[in-house]
């Protein structure tokens, strides 16, 4: 079996595909052979992906935080797709502050894209899935924050840690229906939200914002900044048979930045 048989005839919706790790993930599952439903909050972001995925490729403005336009969404998806297989819940946002300073705009806003939009993205998925008796699989983004505390993140690491005890328990609940939720938990991934935050950090921080991708890379094993493409492999692989015994699990993709 070669990469593009990976996931030949297979139906896929991504969100949160516009950009970064999505817009990597929408590609990659392209390029092992599934349909992709490219979906963002940007819709002109997702319909460039969508483009370079081919005809077949559908892309769809989503809201993930709106119940109703998340279940609409990948209805209309799966009418352009005819079926469904593979859901991978990718939007994210983050904020960056000391807790003294958070706002309860930045812990809403972090709670309501990366925790609340996981939620409404599975249970939607779920659904189908459950409606079309044929099993599925889920993948969801979480974060190495999802994992351990993060100093000025602490609001968007709560968000990440409840993707991975999210995932968990669902994959506890519908695994004898056949359905399959694992995530995956990235570390320093070179994405326009990590321009973002090396220049908040920085501030914070009173250092360059080439001085603190530097302590990234120094945290790295590895020893360089992760691209998009590490995790959207790794994705592609939980989307797949290959990982057909795997649920619940949060497998990191960090370069050794942290380890289990």
């Amino acid at each position: 079996m070669t990469q593009q048989d990976l996931l030949a005839g297979k139906r896929a919706f991504v969100t949160g595909a516009g950009s970064g790790i999505g817009a990597a993930i929408a590609l990659a599952l392209g390029k092992a052979g599934a349909r992709v439903a490219v979906s963002d909050i940007d819709e002109g972001a997702a319909r460039t992906v969508a483009q370079r995925l081919g005809p077949s490729a559908s892309a769809h403005r989503l809201d993930v935080t709106n119940a109703a336009e998340t279940g609409a969404v990948m209805d209309a998806a799966i009418a352009k797709l005819g079926g469904l297989d593979i859901v991978c819940a990718n939007a994210g946002v983050s904020t960056m502050n000391r807790v003294v300073d958070l706002t309860e705009q930045d812990w809403d806003f972090n709670m309501d894209v990366n925790a609340k939009g996981i939620f409404l993205t599975n249970q939607a998925a779920v659904r189908r899935f459950l409606a079309a008796g044929a099993g599925g699989t889920i993948v969801n983004t979480a974060s190495m924050a999802g994992k351990v505390g993060v100093p000025l993140l602490a609001h968007y690491a709560a968000s990440k840690f409840a993707v991975v005890g999210f995932t968990q328990s669902l994959a506890k609940e519908v695994g004898a229906q056949g359905i399959r939720v694992n995530c995956v938990c990235p570390g320093f991934v070179r994405t326009s939200m990590q321009e973002r935050e090396l220049k908040w950090e920085a501030g914070l921080r009173k250092m360059t914002p080439e001085a603190v991708q530097a302590e990234y890379i120094s945290l790295t094993p590895l020893g360089r900044i992760e691209e998009p493409e590490d995790v959207a492999d790794v994705v592609v692989f939980l989307a797949s048979d290959l990982s057909r015994f795997m649920t619940g699990e949060a497998v990191c993709v960090t370069g050794g930045a942290f380890m289990d």
